[in-house]
């Protein structure tokens, strides 16, 4: 018997090195609240350094370990416990299906750039008269046929960041509307793609099935994609292109012959909408684009290049390893956002929101659809990678859903387009800083390029904020609600009030 106790203590002692102890409650000074201490002082550390402009990934990543010290000595439970929490919330698999999204992603625009694809951009708008406004318009379109295809806009964010803000900002756009196009497209994408990981994890929480939460939801993108489509033309163009000795020398530089990787650009949209995995059809693109590239005549070494340099150290270069060293800081900073935000469920943060809602609700449909609104809202702020949020705020909208009989598809529409659309608008949202982090790499080839800081773009992400006014003026009138029917079936309000 006491050789089984020992044995028992022995594995305890092995699961809390390894971090498989799960951690259920922690106990925090001041009420459940104090738990937001972590979030709450990154998010003010990110917005005085975005409004100084003295915002660094370093320095992002070192305000939120701040933020996550400061927690600590708030915990009233074991610290033992709190520091078990954070690694439950890093494991968690949304951040590493996003930091995997974002490595795949890079290495594929880094590829298409390496072959020459934005110099053929920049030659089509020299030839078609295409840009400004147009050009802006046009990249709003194709980041959203991107985003829906492949199913990510942080992946979409990370590959035109690379390709089509350089050839936007030589033909004339405004960079920071121009960004925000780029973010609008990766908004419409991911809210509406059949292999999104919010549109999955929207539908499978409420018990709904994929197809028909996108046919449910095509009305209210649509509502809002065709107006911010007509005001990034509008306000797209003005931007200053540089001075006219490089566009002259662009001009005489830039060839088509970088068009044909727009073949594997296309490969990757026919194997996603023919439903292969992001990673299968990012996999195909890649291995395309290096054909592509040895087709040319350009060398692989633009590819691939392992040396020693001339102290004798070993260097690896390359578009491919360009790629993912993009986001190495950006991975990190995302495993502590988890982390912190894991903290709110832990303390019993998530609990105290939703019993506040449902007493406000009383019965009535409009309160209940407009606190779900508000809910999701609020935890976007501080989870502030999307499909993060939408897991912790599915719960509620669930409860709160089937108790007014609202149908699974509404409610997943009105968790995903909020979630969606607040993921690329904070300016310390994980899909803005992903912007930031991609045009920071560009403009490091390019040196005419502009860095557009976080705080600069959230205005102007047209979808996103046209996608929230839809839903909210949908939620206020009821247009598109639909009621749980007795076989699970959509009725609409007047027929079930009979």
């Amino acid at each position: 018997m006491a050789d089984n106790e020992k044995g028992k203590e022995q594995e305890q002692v092995i699961e809390e090195a390894l971090g498989e102890k799960d951690i259920r409650k922690l106990e925090f000074r001041g009420g459940v609240f104090t738990a937001t201490i972590p979030l709450v002082f990154f998010i003010i550390w990110a917005i005085v350094l975005s409004v100084t402009g003295l915002v660094t990934e370093q320095a992002l990543v070192l305000g939120m370990v701040i933020g996550i010290a400061l927690g600590l000595f708030f915990c009233k439970s074991k610290w033992a416990d709190y520091a078990q929490s954070l690694i439950s919330g890093m494991a968690q698999p949304v951040g590493v299906v996003a930091i995997i999204a974002w490595f795949w992603a890079g290495m594929f625009a880094n590829m298409l750039s390496a072959g020459g694809l934005v110099d053929g951009l920049i030659w089509f708008g020299f030839q078609s008269g295409l840009e400004g406004g147009a050009f802006v318009g046009i990249t709003f379109l194709l980041a959203g046929l991107f985003s829906t295809a492949v199913g990510t806009g942080y992946g979409t964010v990370a590959t035109f960041g690379v390709l089509m803000y350089p050839a936007g900002v030589i033909l004339g756009a405004d960079p920071v509307i121009l960004l925000a196009a780029i973010l609008s497209g990766a908004v419409f994408g991911d809210n509406l793609a059949p292999v999104s990981d919010t549109t999955i994890v929207s539908a499978t929480t409420q018990d709904a099935d994929v197809p028909g939460v996108v046919r449910s939801r095509f009305k209210y993108s649509i509502a809002a994609a065709i107006p911010a489509l007509i005001l990034f033309v509008i306000f797209g163009g003005g931007g200053e292109s540089g001075s006219q000795q490089v566009v002259a020398q662009l001009q005489n530089e830039v060839s088509p012959d970088g068009l044909l990787m727009l073949a594997p650009f296309i490969l990757v949209l026919y194997l996603a909408l023919s439903g292969h995995h992001l990673l299968t059809s990012l996999s195909y693109g890649i291995l395309a684009s290096v054909v592509f590239i040895f087709l040319s005549g350009k060398s692989l070494r633009d590819v691939l290049h392992i040396h020693k340099n001339d102290a004798g150290d070993a260097v690896i270069e390359g578009a491919l390893i360009d790629g993912i060293s993009g986001y190495f800081n950006m991975a990190i900073l995302i495993l502590f956002i988890l982390a912190a935000a894991y903290l709110l469920e832990v303390a019993g943060t998530m609990d105290v929101i939703k019993n506040f809602f449902l007493r406000i609700i009383n019965n009535v449909v409009r309160r209940a659809e407009l606190s779900i609104f508000g809910i999701v809202a609020f935890l976007n702020m501080f989870i502030t990678i999307n499909t993060a949020a939408e897991i912790a705020a599915a719960p509620f909208v669930r409860k709160i859903g089937e108790e007014m009989k609202i149908h699974s598809y509404r409610r997943a529409n009105l968790l995903d387009t909020v979630t969606s659309s607040l993921g690329y608008i904070f300016p310390w949202s994980g899909g803005v800083l992903l912007a930031w982090a991609t045009v920071q790499g560009a403009a490091e080839q390019y040196d005419f390029l502009p860095v557009v800081g976080p705080a600069e773009v959230f205005p102007f992400v047209f979808q996103g904020w046209l996608l929230l006014v839809v839903m909210f003026v949908a939620a206020w009138t009821g247009w598109g609600l639909r009621y749980t029917g007795k076989n699970g079936e959509e009725v609409k309000p007047a027929d079930f009030e009979k």
